[in-house]
């Protein structure tokens, strides 16, 4: 078990790279990205550093809405660790770090879908019926290429309200 600290940070471009190999890392459950998306929105990525090297990432994204925003949402998505690096905390501190910079945006919920729901628990969220994520089914699901339906995908929709306590104390 590694014990060297590690930092989280936001990303800069000289990390799209390195980005991109993380979430290559992980093709049955997270959903490719291409260098150039990881570019245009490097500002909305988070990396985990140890030493000089970058061993995970986060990223999120606004859901779209019609109209003023009523109930804004915003997703987290991307979230790797690199293989050897798991169960030390990085995803944790992706995570809440992340969610620290939502909140700063005042969104109605950060939304999730995801394989690891227990993970997602730790830190707070709750399981969702997919159909309250619409939204999220229309700007990413419809275009997924692992499944047929979004509605029977096997990921498990998960959402946080900011501001309540989120899983720390673990």
């Amino acid at each position: 078990m590694k014990t060297t600290e590690h930092i989280i940070r936001r990303a800069g471009f000289e990390d799209a790279e390195r980005i991109c190999e993380l979430v290559r890392e992980f093709p049955k459950v997270v959903l490719p990205r291409s260098l150039a998306d990881i570019v245009q929105n490097i500002d909305r990525f988070l990396v985990c550093q140890r030493g000089e090297e970058i061993v995970g990432t986060v990223s999120w994204q606004v859901l779209p809405e019609i109209g003023a925003p009523k109930s804004p949402s915003v997703e987290i998505k991307s979230l790797t660790v690199a293989t050897g690096q798991q169960r030390e905390g990085v995803g944790r501190d992706l995570v809440l770090e992340a969610i620290r910079q939502i909140t700063l945006l005042h969104p109605a919920q950060c939304v999730v879908l995801t394989f690891s729901p227990e993970f997602f628990r730790r830190l707070g969220f709750e399981e969702v019926p997919k159909e309250k994520l619409m939204h999220k089914l229309y700007a990413g699901c419809i275009n997924c290429t692992k499944y047929d339906n979004p509605f029977t995908c096997p990921e498990v929709a998960m959402a946080l309200e900011p501001g309540l306590p989120t899983g720390t104390e673990t």
